[in-house]
């Protein structure tokens, strides 16, 4: 990757707490399938962007779409 190439992941963001509305309870759910089904979870924003600066980028911002699945945008460090 180029040096001011961008990398994207499109993938769901784990609210940073549960809480007891639908949205966040659905959230819970699909965590525990992909743990049980693949092995896999789904991260929060604090985890994407520990996980951006472990590779050596910097998360610069999130877009939700309305599926409920987010653009994570980041850069190099």
């Amino acid at each position: 990757m180029p040096s001011h190439g961008v990398l994207l992941i499109v993938e769901g963001v784990y609210p940073a707490r549960i809480e007891r509305s639908l949205e966040s309870r659905g959230a819970a759910a699909n965590d525990l399938n992909m743990l049980v089904c693949t092995g896999g979870r789904q991260r929060s924003e604090a985890e994407f962007r520990d996980l951006y600066r472990a590779a050596g980028f910097r998360l610069t911002r999130i877009v939700p779409t309305a599926t409920g699945i987010c653009v994570i945008e980041g850069e190099r460090a």
